[in-house]
C-alpha cells in the first residue's frame, strides 16, 4: 500500500516509494528504494522534505505509535500488526534459482533494449526500472550467484551491445558483493555497468557492427562512445555520478595507457576499475561480428597476463566471484569424463561444482552426476573446447 509518511515517521527496512518536492534539496537520485542502509537514513532525516510515500507492500509500515497503541486499548483483545526486518534471501541451489534467473535476465535484456532505442531516438533517460532491475539481480544473487553468472555468455551477435551491458550490470554486482560492497554502492554499480556502453547508441551502425577490421577513423570513432555516454547521462539528473564515472573511464588502464584521459593509479575510481575488468572480460568471451569467443577459462588466464591493465585488487576479486574455471567451462577429469562447470566450490577457486555427463573412455553419454571436486573424488586434467566436442553448453546446463 502507498502512503504519506511523516519524515520522523522514516525508519530502516521502508521502501521509499516517491520523494515529493525539488530533486536539489535533497540527495537521492533515484525516485524508489529500499531504505537499508543507517547514513542514507540520516541523509533523509537531515532533509526538508514536502512530503514521504512509502510502499508497505515492499517494506517496513511506520511504527506503533503511542496513539494506535491507545486507539487499540478500546478493545484489549485487538491483533496489534507486527513488523519485522527484511530477512536476507534463503540461500539455494543452482537448479532452485535458475528459472528466476532466466526471468531476470529476460527482463534485464528487453530494458536496456528499450533505454537504449530510446537514447537512440533522441529520447530522455528513464532509469527508474533499471534500478528496480539491480535490486532484483542483488537478490538473486544473495540465493545463489551462480545462476545468473551461468546466463550471461547467452547472447547472439546481433545481441551483442545490450546483453553486453547486462552482463558487465550482472558482473558488477557479484563483484561489488566479493568486495563487500552493500545496499546503494552495489546499486550505484550495477547501474554504472548497465549505462556503461550507452554511448555507443551515437556511433554509426556501419561503424559499430563493422565486420571487418576497422580503419584508423573507425576506430577513432569507436574510441569516443565513453564521452559520447559521458554527455547523454550527464544531460539526466537523475543518474549517479558513479555511473558517468565508469561510462567515462571503463577503456581507463592503470598503468595510463587506456583512453579517453589516460587516467592512472589513484586517479581511478573503485568503480571505474571494476567496470574495466568486467567489460574487458565479458567482450573477449563473447562472440562478436568480427571475432570468436574465447571460453571463460581462457578469457580469464589472457586477462591475468596483461600487466598494467587491470588493478590487481579487483582482478583477483574478480578471479574469486567466477573462479579460475568459471561456469560453463567444459572439464576433462583425470577418470576420463567430460563435465560443466556449473558453480564455484566455497572451498577453493581450483575445485569447482560439476555437471559430469559424458565419458572419454567409452565415448558415450554416462548419467548426469553432479560432484564438487573439493571433496577429493577426482581431479581436473583439461579445459576442453565444447565445439570440438560438439556439445551445447547451454543445453547441458538446462539453459
Amino acid at each position: 500500500m502507498i502512503k504519506k509518511v511523516q519524515a520522523g515517521d522514516v525508519r530502516l527496512g521502508m521502501y521509499i516509494h516517491e520523494i515529493k518536492g525539488n530533486w536539489l534539496e535533497h540527495p537521492f537520485w533515484r525516485k524508489s528504494f529500499l531504505l537499508d542502509q543507517q547514513k542514507d537514513l540520516d541523509k533523509l532525516l537531515s532533509c526538508v522534505l514536502e512530503e514521504i510515500w512509502i510502499d508497505t507492500n515492499k517494506g517496513l509500515d511506520v511504527a506503533v505509535s503511542e496513539q494506535t497503541q491507545t486507539a487499540n486499548m478500546v478493545n484489549p483483545d485487538s491483533d496489534i500488526p507486527k513488523t519485522e526486518t527484511p530477512r536476507p534471501p534463503k540461500k539455494v541451489s543452482v537448479g532452485e534459482e535458475l528459472d528466476a534467473a532466466k526471468k531476470i535476465h529476460k527482463k534485464a535484456k528487453e530494458t536496456v533494449t528499450t533505454m537504449f532505442s530510446d537514447v537512440r531516438m533522441g529520447k530522455a533517460l528513464e532509469i527508474e526500472e533499471a534500478v528496480s532491475l539491480v535490486d532484483e539481480i542483488n537478490q538473486s544473487m544473495e540465493r545463489n550467484s551462480n545462476a545468473l553468472l551461468s546466463l550471461i555468455r547467452l547472447k547472439t551477435v546481433n545481441e551483442y551491445t545490450y546483453l553486453h551491458s547486462v552482463a558487465v550490470c550482472m558482473l558488477m554486482v557479484a563483484v561489488g558483493r566479493q568486495l563487500g560492497l552493500s545496499g546503494e554502492q552495489l546499486r550505484q554499480a550495477g547501474v554504472a555497468g548497465l549505462l556503461h556502453d550507452i554511448g555507443k547508441m551515437a556511433i554509426p551502425s556501419e561503424v559499430l557492427d563493422k565486420p571487418g577490421k576497422l580503419t584508423d577513423e573507425e576506430f577513432t570513432i569507436i574510441k569516443s562512445h565513453p564521452q559520447r555516454g559521458w554527455e547523454i547521462l550527464k544531460s539526466c539528473y537523475q543518474v549517479h555520478e558513479s555511473a558517468l564515472d565508469v561510462c567515462l573511464h571503463h577503456h581507463e588502464r592503470v598503468d595510463g595507457h587506456g583512453y579517453p584521459e589516460k587516467l592512472s593509479g589513484d586517479a581511478l575510481t573503485l568503480f571505474a576499475r571494476m567496470g574495466a575488468v568486467c567489460d574487458v572480460y565479458d567482450a573477449i568471451s563473447s562472440s562478436r561480428c568480427y571475432k570468436n569467443a574465447w571460453s571463460p577459462a581462457e578469457s580469464i588466464h589472457k586477462m591475468a597476463t596483461w600487466s598494467g591493465h587491470f588493478d590487481e585488487k579487483v582482478f583477483q576479486a574478480f578471479v574469486k566471484t567466477i573462479g579460475i574455471y568459471p561456469t560453463s567451462t567444459l572439464i576433462r577429469l583425470k577418470s576420463g569424463r567430460l563435465g560443466v562447470v556449473i558453480e564455484q566450490s566455497q572451498k577453493k577457486l581450483t575445485t569447482p561444482i560439476i555437471k559430469i555427463f559424458f565419458s572419454t573412455r567409452s565415448n558415450a553419454h554416462i548419467p548426469v552426476e553432479i560432484i564438487d571436486l573439493s571433496k577429493g573424488t577426482d581431479n581436473i586434467e583439461n579445459i576442453e573446447d565444447p565445439i570440438k566436442w560438439g556439445f551445447d553448453i547451454n543445453k547441458i546446463q538446462g539453459i
